[in-house]
């Protein structure tokens, strides 16, 4: 009889403790599991603040790649018609970035020169800034989604842990709960081998801290 009465004291602390620790870990999992999930928030709103502004970028870009087609289409149909005045008219209103393309194309003589670009957009001096903040903020907003999937993976596995602790919690409540001491002893062992197991598994989990 006492040594049953032993039996049932130990499981009873046994279980308390185990009853303590899994609370901290289910609440530590928990805040974790937030912390990461505010991350995967934040990293999808810069993602999409990015798309948005290399969209914007791209839109610019292509626009005033018509402005320069249109100006230079001009300046060509006055070359060719032999009106300089009105050539000159068109190449005072290149705007800069074309400038330095135009310039080595015509350094390449076009109009003599059969190997010759056929336009300055073929010359790799044609360098539009807003295309490259373009590709910059496309390349920002693939990073930060790549940021809000990992944040995403790692919020799940938190929240698998709360689920996990909150298994062991359960075992360790029941434990106390039964008549038999062997019974007892059982739950008590799979609750502790399922914390045991589950504080291992967070261990190796990245932490998210508050700054």
């Amino acid at each position: 009889m006492a040594t049953e009465e032993a039996r049932r004291h130990r499981v009873e602390l046994f279980a308390t403790i185990l009853l303590a620790l899994a609370a901290v870990g289910t609440a530590w999992s928990t805040y974790q599991s937030t912390q990461w999930r505010g991350e995967q928030a934040v990293a999808n709103s810069r993602a999409s603040t990015a798309r948005i502004e290399s969209s914007d970028a791209s839109t610019r870009a292509g626009q005033l790649t018509q402005i320069d087609i249109a100006t230079f289409t001009e300046w060509v149909n006055a070359t060719v018609a032999g009106n300089s005045r009105l050539a000159d008219f068109y190449r005072q209103r290149f705007r800069a970035e074309f400038v330095p393309a135009f310039d080595a194309w015509l350094a390449a003589k076009p109009l003599t020169n059969p190997k010759a670009p056929p336009t300055p957009f073929a010359l790799p001096q044609y360098q539009l800034a807003d295309a490259a903040d373009a590709k910059r903020l496309s390349a920002q907003a693939d990073l930060q989604s790549s940021r809000a999937n990992r944040a995403n993976q790692r919020a799940d596995k938190y929240m698998l842990a709360v689920v996990l602790f909150a298994a062991s919690l359960f075992f360790a409540g029941m434990s106390t709960k039964l008549h038999s001491p062997r019974q007892q002893e059982v739950l008590l062992v799979i609750g502790g081998v399922t914390f045991v197991a589950t504080a291992v598994f967070v261990a190796t989990f990245p932490i998210m801290f508050v700054t």
